[in-house]
């Protein structure tokens, strides 16, 4: 029984490796070639940036513990993290607690990050891009266990978490630009994407 099993897998194993080899004769040598200048270069890559980030680490803060958390302090927090980020000077924000929700088990504290281009002309910038953070407190976890943190920006779905992901200001410039379009829907058809630098410049 054992003999028989063994032939016929060593038998369909010369058929894929016949199979295999067929295809790879048949196969372009620029399509392999292709194949493995991009598997290089994706490599090369991610080596860049292991080494990036082992030079320069994502930047993060102490947070406090459950027992050591007020409303203030959570907000005192989020600012102290978001100094953190790596940002042009001409950049203003501040932070304001927006309310607090009772989910049976936690409590979670929201908080804003309003960004914006202050300039000359409009020193009260009329767009702005907000970050919205999440403190959840639980409820039955021990006083000194850190809260839980996480943030979005405006408009995306993806949950951030603290020392995880490196902001870039790109994402803040992101929203202002959308916006933008949305409240100059004729400039935008007319100029094009390039009259975002041009405005964004003058902020």
């Amino acid at each position: 029984m054992n003999v028989t099993k063994n032939v016929k897998f060593e038998k369909e194993a010369n058929e894929d490796k016949a199979s295999t080899s067929q295809a790879m004769a048949t196969e372009d040598p620029q399509d392999i070639t292709k194949i493995a200048l991009t598997l290089a270069k994706d490599a090369i890559t991610a080596a860049v940036r292991s080494a990036e980030e082992a030079e320069n680490p994502v930047k993060n803060i102490d947070w406090i513990t459950h027992g050591e958390f007020t409303e203030e302090k959570g907000r005192q927090q989020v600012e102290e993290f978001v100094l953190n980020w790596e940002y042009q000077d001409r950049w203003e924000h501040y932070t304001e607690f927006l309310r607090k929700e009772d989910a049976f088990h936690s409590f979670y504290y929201i908080y804003c990050v309003r960004w914006s281009i202050p300039t000359a002309r409009r020193p009260i910038a009329q767009i702005t891009a907000s970050v919205y953070f999440t403190i959840k407190v639980n409820k039955n976890k021990p006083l000194d266990t850190p809260i839980d943190v996480s943030y979005v920006f405006e408009g995306h779905s993806l949950v951030h978490r603290p020392g995880v992901i490196r902001f870039r200001e790109k994402w803040l410039r992101d929203i202002i630009e959308a916006k933008y379009v949305l409240m100059n829907p004729n400039i935008f058809q007319f100029n094009s994407m390039g009259i975002f630098q041009n405005i964004l410049g003058d902020f």
